[in-house]
Formats: structure tokens, C-alpha cells, sequence
């Protein structure tokens, strides 16, 4: 008879970052009976989830993708942004071949758009990376530059917008290129969960010059925020100069340039542009483009030219589990599954042999603190019914919670959020500890642990603190 298997479980609790000081601390504030009694009695340590350790520039905070590359690596991974800018540092960057054919087309009579998310915060674009896309266009006198800029609110404070978008007007007019044809918060234009009537409204402004119109992107930000809408949720709005022409369509043989490096929220509104076989809604307007590039590849089968393509990353750790002749399960909840899979794997969305997936749907919901419960429990269910068939040596589950509420910035939702989490990790040890499996805690970034600045405004942001 067999001897039964012995499973190692590995527990990926999404923004659960270690803080020891309790302001602010929505981890500190939850009750987490479950957590406190494994931290006390098993061995701990804390890892970094920020800069070269997980092989970002330093001072460059992590995020689930780098955090999801690095578990499953287990070694340090250099991530797109850090190949980009080395590129931009080394001048190999304005040679790229694939960024010159777009622009060079462009040049000959056509316009280029350029689109992306207008941020500093490294996770899913760079600014210095829209600049240099601006400078290259200049040299190569190309004329009619048009910026379609994504706010974010996420993955910065909620009302930064407006800074970057002053600064991003004053480098446009020193470089001498570029115009700010549309602004739209990542609510629309970046949504993953195809929400398409968000995806159609981005749809509308950026490629068919369609919707409301605003004078300049600060003023039309600062209103904004007068109203209470902040950066994330920022209507989808053309910018028409008093006495200037309005933007015009994304027309054929136009050129376009999508400047996020992070695929997963970038796909929606790249497929409704390029893919002929798209149809979630009615385009009433579709450009047939002389070039669509995209920064890295964003998915197999998406009609793009890709300025950087991945880099190969063998070995992976469900490649060692693969290899092993072991089965293995990944699962989570919308909102992480392409973490426990694409990323983990190391960037092949292929399972390996023996690798079973599931995801379970998350909640519709307009924002998660309205639910921050989330999918937690029947992610549970199903991961222990998988663990009690005996088939699976080793299991892999994200809990989303800590950080998709934390991105809302309301801390009671997030106090919440953890406390669910606390009670699932409850379970999971009730069943793997007296199977005498092995049952590994960590996390990808941080973010429950910091939800409240010095000031006492919400944040919603991802920290750079330390991980269990």
C-alpha cells in the first residue's frame, strides 16, 4: 500500500506586508487569532519585496507580478522595468527596431498615439519611459504625437494625478513633441475583469475621439477631484485647448504604442483596438493600424509587435514540482489567477505536466471594500477538497483580499479583509498541520499593513515593507 501523500501547501497572502508599528496597520488592528498562533509556534523570518532583491532599480517598490516572478523563480528576477531603463541608460532603447518602425511610419504623413499609464510608480508603467518615447519621436521628427494618459490611484495616492499630468505638460513642451489627447482613469481603461461597458467608455474617448471634453488635463483633474471622482476613477475625457482642433480618431495607418509593461491590465483595451475577432461591444470605429506595438508581450495571440519580449526564465518552481513527476494544483480567485499561474510559472501560460488550475470567479462588485470577503471561502472549499483527494503533492492559493481592499483606502473594509483571511488560514492549517504536510505562509508585496499617511488621509497604495 502506498504511503499517503504528504502535501506542501504554499499560502500567498496578496498586500500582507510586516510592520511592527501599529499606526495605520489594518493587519495590526484585525483580530487574527489563527495567524498569531502560527507565528508564535512555527519558525518565521521576513523577506524584502522591494529594489534589487526582487531585481527592481532601487528604492522601486515590488507588486504582485515581481512578487509572483520571485516565488516562483526562487532567485532574483529582473523585471521589465529594469530592462527598460537599462536600455534607456544604455542608448539601445531609441534603436529599438520595433519602436522605430512605428515611429518611422508615423513620420511619412501618419500620427502616432502613444497610451499608458502616466505614473511613477513602476508597477505597471514609468514616466521616465513615456519621456523617452517623446524624445525618440522627436528625433525621428515625427509630428503629430498624440498622449492618451491613464491616471492611476492604485498604485500612487488617489489624488497625484494632477502633479505628474503639470509635469508631463512642461516635458512635452521642452521636448518639443507630443500633445495630451485624451486622460482616463485606469477604472476604465485598465480594468481586467471584463467589466466591458468600463473597457467601451476608454474605447469611446481613445480611439474615436468620442465623449466629454476638457480644456487642459490639470484643470479637468483638479475639477475632478472637486467632485470627489480621484485618479483611479477619472471619466474617460478628451482635451480640446480653447482655439485648438479636437483630438482626432486613432485613424488607418496610424501608428500606436502602448507603454505599460505589465500586461494583465493592459489586455482588454488592446484586444478591443487590434483583435478582428473582438466583440464584447459594438465598434463603431475600428483603425486599421500600420503598427500596434505593445512594451512586452501582454498575451499569446494579441496582433502586436513587442519593443521588449520576454526573457526566458527555466526552472521555475512548478517546473521542479513538474519534474519531480509530482501533481500540483494552483488556484485563486479572479483578481490573482494569472499570479499563481502565468507569473509563478515564470511567464509560460501553459500548465506544466501534472499541473491542474482552477480559478474561482470573483465578486462583481463596483469595489471590493463593499465585499471584502471577497471569494475567500469557496477558494478555501475548493482548495480542501483538492487536498483531501491525496492526489496533489503540491498546492498553491493567493487570497486577494489584503490587497485588492487595501487598494480601496478604507481601512474598516481592510481590517475586514484580513480577518477573513485569518479565519481561512485557520482551516487550511486545521487540515494540512495533522496530515503532516507542510504548510508555507508568505506574501508578494505589502499593503494592508499601511493604510493611513501621517496625515490621517487614506492610502491605497502598495508599501515597501518587509514580507513574512
Amino acid at each position: 500500500m502506498n504511503a499517503p501523500v504528504r502535501p506542501l501547501v504554499l499560502v500567498i497572502i496578496d498586500g500582507w506586508g510586516y510592520r511592527t508599528d501599529s499606526f495605520g496597520n489594518a493587519i495590526a488592528a484585525a483580530r487574527t487569532p489563527n495567524w498569531d498562533a502560527l507565528w508564535q509556534r512555527w519558525p518565521h523570518t521576513t523577506l524584502a519585496a522591494a529594489g534589487l532583491p526582487v531585481g527592481l532599480p532601487e528604492g522601486q517598490q515590488g507588486n504582485s507580478e515581481v512578487g509572483h516572478l520571485n516565488i516562483g523563480g526562487g532567485r532574483i528576477v529582473y523585471q521589465d522595468l529594469t530592462r527598460i531603463n537599462l536600455a534607456i541608460e544604455d542608448g539601445s532603447f531609441y534603436k529599438n527596431r520595433v519602436l522605430s518602425k512605428a515611429m518611422s511610419s508615423a513620420a511619412s504623413g501618419h500620427a502616432l498615439h502613444l497610451m499608458g499609464l502616466v505614473s511613477p510608480g513602476g508597477v505597471h508603467s514609468s514616466t521616465q519611459h513615456v519621456y523617452a518615447l517623446l524624445e525618440m519621436a522627436h528625433s525621428l521628427a515625427v509630428t503629430n504625437v498624440f498622449l492618451h494618459a491613464l491616471t492611476d490611484g492604485r498604485d500612487e495616492p488617489p489624488t497625484s494625478a494632477a502633479g505628474y499630468m503639470a509635469e508631463l505638460v512642461e516635458r512635452i513642451g521642452t521636448i518639443g513633441t507630443g500633445r495630451i489627447a485624451s486622460v482616463s482613469g485606469r477604472y476604465y481603461a485598465m480594468d481586467r475583469d471584463k467589466r466591458w461597458d468600463r473597457t467601451e467608455r476608454a474605447y469611446r474617448t481613445v480611439v474615436e475621439a468620442n465623449g466629454p471634453s476638457a480644456p487642459d488635463p490639470v484643470t479637468f483633474i483638479q475639477q475632478s477631484y472637486d467632485k470627489g471622482i480621484t485618479d483611479e476613477f477619472l471619466v474617460p475625457t478628451r482635451i480640446v485647448p480653447p482655439g485648438e482642433s479636437p483630438p482626432p480618431p486613432i485613424g488607418d495607418g496610424d501608428s500606436v504604442v502602448c507603454f505599460n509593461f505589465r500586461p494583465d491590465r493592459a489586455r482588454q483595451l488592446s484586444h478591443a483596438i487590434v483583435d478582428e475577432t473582438w466583440d464584447h461591444f459594438e465598434r463603431r470605429h475600428r483603425p486599421r493600424l500600420a503598427h500596434f506595438v505593445t512594451f512586452t508581450e501582454y498575451e499569446k495571440g494579441l496582433p502586436a509587435e513587442v519593443a521588449f519580449p520576454d526573457e526566458p526564465l527555466p526552472g521555475v518552481l512548478a517546473e521542479a514540482v513538474a519534474n519531480a513527476g509530482w501533481q500540483q494544483f494552483h488556484t485563486a480567485e479572479t483578481e490573482k489567477y494569472a499570479h499563481v499561474t502565468y507569473f509563478l510559472n515564470g511567464g509560460r501560460e501553459a500548465p506544466f505536466p501534472g499541473e491542474d488550475r482552477l480559478l474561482v470567479p470573483s465578486p462583481r462588485v463596483p469595489t471590493y471594500d463593499t465585499h471584502p470577503e471577497m471569494s475567500a471561502r469557496p477558494l478555501t472549499d475548493e482548495l480542501l477538497d483538492r487536498l483531501r483527494s491525496g492526489r496533489y503533492r503540491f498546492i498553491v492559493v493567493n487570497f486577494a483580499n489584503p490587497d485588492m481592499v487595501g487598494h480601496t483606502g478604507v481601512f474598516p473594509a481592510t481590517v475586514r479583509a484580513v480577518e477573513v483571511v485569518d479565519a481561512m488560514l485557520g482551516r487550511i492549517a486545521d487540515a494540512v498541520l495533522p496530515a503532516h504536510g507542510i504548510l508555507a505562509i508568505t506574501a508578494d508585496h505589502g499593503n494592508a499593513e499601511l493604510k493611513i499617511d501621517e496625515n490621517g488621509a487614506p492610502l491605497s497604495s502598495i508599501f515597501s515593507s518587509a514580507l513574512p
